[in-house]
């Protein structure tokens, strides 16, 4: 079976890192699927917008390599424990499929784009090929007595997020919460624990600059990358 994307997701990350782990960590962050020409049909969305949530089946894009591994040694274990990786939400798979929920704020006209869905909750780097859309049933698709394994004792993890007010003027109002919100789900691999690292997300051509330490996010520059921002 050959596979092609039936559209792509346009969202505000550049760079893998700062993406929150999971869809839904950050709310806030929002996102464009736009569909191919040869799938604009408005046929094919018909009915979409009477649910409120949908899941994306991706390609994990960056992922891709020669052969794979049976096992993967997730971030948040401190990348030393290895786990199957059909255990897994590793993007470094056999097929390096993703699949996320994802919010439906609505649908957009575009008369160069056709009709484009706008979704919030997403986890996923800008220009991500999209493979299938498919509608959320939550009297099928959740579970709320569902275990979810090494994963739960990590699932409460958030930052404080300190944002001085004079850098929280340098982000523009409709993506400050999303910024925010990225920031509090701690990007960082587990096993990087230095207060005086400073780390960078490239986050809508903004190059935001935070530290971490006693649970607390420090948001310490914001700069256009426009404008000079230095790795």
């Amino acid at each position: 079976m050959e596979i092609r994307p039936v559209a792509h997701i346009y969202t505000a990350f550049e760079e893998k890192f700062g993406i929150p782990r999971q869809s839904g960590r950050a709310p806030s962050l929002a996102g464009r699927i736009v569909f191919e020409p040869e799938f604009r049909s408005p046929e094919a969305l018909r009915g979409i917008e009477q649910f409120s949530h949908l899941w994306v089946i991706f390609d994990f894009s960056e992922a891709h390599r020669d052969g794979w591994s049976p096992t993967v040694r997730p971030p948040r274990l401190g990348g030393n424990m290895r786990v199957g990786v059909f255990a897994s939400r590793s993007p470094f798979r056999p097929n390096s499929l993703g699949l996320s929920s994802v919010r439906l704020v609505g649908v957009e006209h575009s008369e160069r784009e056709g009709d484009v869905l706008l979704v919030e909750g997403v986890d996923m780097l800008n220009g991500t090929p999209v493979y299938d859309i498919k509608p959320y049933l939550p009297g099928a698709d959740s579970h709320p007595d569902a275990r979810g394994g090494y994963a739960d004792e990590f699932a409460g993890h958030r930052l404080e997020v300190e944002l001085p007010p004079a850098l929280a003027e340098k982000i523009p109002g409709n993506i400050r919460a999303a910024v925010v919100e990225c920031i509090a789900d701690d990007p960082r691999p587990s096993y990087q624990s230095d207060a005086n690292r400073v780390y960078g997300m490239r986050f809508s051509g903004l190059d935001i600059r935070f530290t971490v330490g006693g649970g607390r996010a420090t948001v310490v520059a914001v700069e256009r990358m426009d404008e000079g921002a230095s790795d």
